[in-house]
């Protein structure tokens, strides 16, 4: 690992060469984490340059007609940040908040998500501007299959491998699946991951992130020397990745005190079940209204007196603005980029220990570098071989950046963007200077 002899990490680092706006950016918060690491390894400047913006940005507008008879538009887009390790990965958002700078900087995280990991991808991240919640299933798989066909020259299999994200899913990849083998002519389930089982997706795929979080999680907890029974854990979100880990830790003997969604929040000091809140939501379409809880706001479950707070919903949750209120002694990032880099500096001040999404959240590309394995050798694992091997490649990956903690004396961010960015940077150095742009 190439190093400056000074550690130049503090919080403050004088290296960096954006200015963050007063509202949140997320490809602005993306390239000062990366900035930071790139300042502490002291990487070659064609290196830094390369890295620091994506490789390819795709906008792609969208007609379809609606189930009224309208013709409607949509934006799309597709940002690949890195294939220098691999093909690019990364999940397919629907949102009407979504954006270019979203898909920049998600696409970047999931470059160093992989390399934390020592997968073979880079990173990429798509999204259509689009209200799923008030579409019909017919308008959203002609939406997916037209997004599709304007993406499709750069994905495939060696390319660029979509995956669900909020407002899609296996439904979702597998129209995906559909619309891209027509295209070539050929059934090519490798395209995609998070596919339905009945067209090869991989057990143990839907509750991977979750998984993958509670497996870091057991690692913290023996790194703290803090047994995870009896804890009082609260959860921002409770969509996919709320509901599978707020289930293992409650099996593991915490205590769910506090979950919000996107519709609003729930509160029993005693304890929520997680197992009979799903089946509400199922139901009703929201935690909202859940029995014996009281309401709570995003903001009150944050200041709760708790010992983990799990964000798993959309980034920039925990801020300036928030953080001083935090008492809990973990942070695991559920979401990809739910706390600014303002709050890490508060809440590594006041002794939080924040496990970062880079690492938190790996599960789900784990198991999906694992589905596009089995699809493009058509060989398939058990669920059990399929945990087995995740839990193995996110502890190796916990305790590598613990080395990285100990030996710099960094908050866990630091340490894992400083393992992530060294990967690639020397894969680059090996690849050589000349013909890659």
């Amino acid at each position: 690992m190439k190093e400056k002899s000074k550690i130049a990490i503090a919080p403050s680092a004088p290296s960096m060469t954006l200015k963050k706006d007063k509202e949140y950016d997320p490809f602005i918060e993306a390239t000062l984490q990366f900035e930071r690491a790139a300042a502490f390894l002291d990487i070659e400047p064609w290196i830094y340059q390369r890295l620091k913006h994506p490789e390819k940005e795709l906008t792609v507008h969208i007609a379809i007609t609606r189930d009224s008879g309208r013709v409607e538009s949509f934006t799309g887009y597709r940002v690949q940040h890195s294939t220098v390790r691999g093909p690019a990965k990364g999940g397919i958002r629907y949102s009407p908040d979504a954006s270019l700078s979203e898909c920049k900087a998600l696409a970047a995280w999931m470059t160093w998500k992989t390399a934390v990991c020592d997968l073979p991808f880079g990173g990429s991240k798509g999204a259509i501007i689009c209200d799923a919640l008030k579409m019909s299933e017919n308008e959203l798989e002609k939406l997916t299959k037209e997004y599709t066909y304007a993406i499709k020259d750069i994905i495939g299999p060696y390319k660029d491998i979509p995956a669900p994200d909020m407002f899609t899913n296996s439904q979702t990849m597998a129209w995906i699946a559909d619309a891209y083998s027509r295209a070539n002519g050929h059934f090519e389930p490798s395209v995609v991951t998070g596919k339905p089982i009945t067209l090869w997706g991989s057990q143990g795929r839907a509750g991977a992130t979750g998984s993958g979080l509670f497996f870091v999680l057991d690692e913290a907890a023996k790194h703290l020397n803090f047994p995870l029974v009896n804890k009082k854990v609260a959860i921002l979100g409770f969509g996919n990745v709320g509901t599978s880990i707020a289930k293992l830790v409650h099996k593991a003997g915490c205590k769910i005190i506090a979950v919000t969604d996107i519709f609003g929040g729930i509160y029993n000091e005693n304890g929520i079940d997680p197992f009979d809140l799903h089946q509400h939501v199922l139901t009703t379409g929201s935690v909202k209204h859940f029995s014996d809880t009281e309401s709570i706001d995003n903001d009150n479950l944050i200041a709760l007196p708790i010992d983990i707070l799990i964000p798993a919903a959309m980034e920039g949750q925990i801020h300036s603005g928030n953080a001083s209120t935090i008492n809990a002694r973990i942070v695991l990032e559920g979401a990809n980029g739910p706390t600014t880099m303002e709050a890490d500096e508060i809440l590594e001040h006041n002794g939080t220990l924040v496990v970062p999404d880079i690492l938190a959240n790996a599960g789900g590309v784990t198991v999906s570098y694992l589905e596009w394995v089995q699809d493009l050798q058509r060989y398939f694992l058990s669920e059990d071989e399929i945990l087995e091997r995740t839990s193995v490649k996110m502890k190796k990956s916990f305790w590598e950046i613990i080395d990285i903690v100990n030996k710099h004396k960094v908050c866990m961010r630091a340490a894992a963007y400083i393992l992530a960015v060294n990967r690639v940077a020397e894969s680059m150095r090996q690849l050589g200077r000349i013909g890659r742009n």
